[in-house]
């Protein structure tokens, strides 16, 4: 599986569910439209736009629920997977990304962070690789 960092807007608001299983799932569609500026005219423009599907779990899918809203935009960090599909009358591909990290792209404005209590977070599992950091000794 492929990850990947994308911007772009968001192009509806959260669908939210908890599944039979008390998983948390959020998810919304999400458009990234090239940007390349024009030389000759000396202007932006705006390119091909690629429209992706984003579904969040758990804890992230719980503040996307709280935090996302249509039109507004983002940096998502997630992995790829693109599958292709077919009806009797159609068929298409669906790309979609399952969010590792979601947060608003401060190049278009500024948001306020609240922390959630530390109980709400998922976090991954210390392995036994991981050493504390520690102060340099004193010479």
């Amino acid at each position: 599986m492929t990850t990947i960092t994308i911007t772009g807007a968001t192009a509806s608001d959260p669908r939210f569910l908890i599944t039979k299983e008390g998983v948390p799932i959020a998810s919304f569609r999400f458009a990234s439209t090239d940007r390349r500026y024009n030389r000759s005219t000396e202007k932006w423009e705006d390119g091909d736009t690629t429209w992706f599907t984003v579904s969040a779990f758990r804890g992230l899918a719980e503040n996307v629920k709280a935090s996302v809203k249509k039109g507004e935009r983002l940096i998502i960090t997630g992995r790829l997977r693109i599958r292709d599909w077919e009806t009797d009358d159609r068929k298409g591909t669906d790309v979609e990304i399952e969010a590792d990290a979601i947060g608003h792209d401060l190049t278009w404005g500024t948001t306020q962070f609240v922390k959630n209590p530390r109980e709400n977070v998922d976090t991954p599992q210390e392995t036994e690789t991981t050493s504390p950091v520690t102060e340099p000794a004193k010479a």
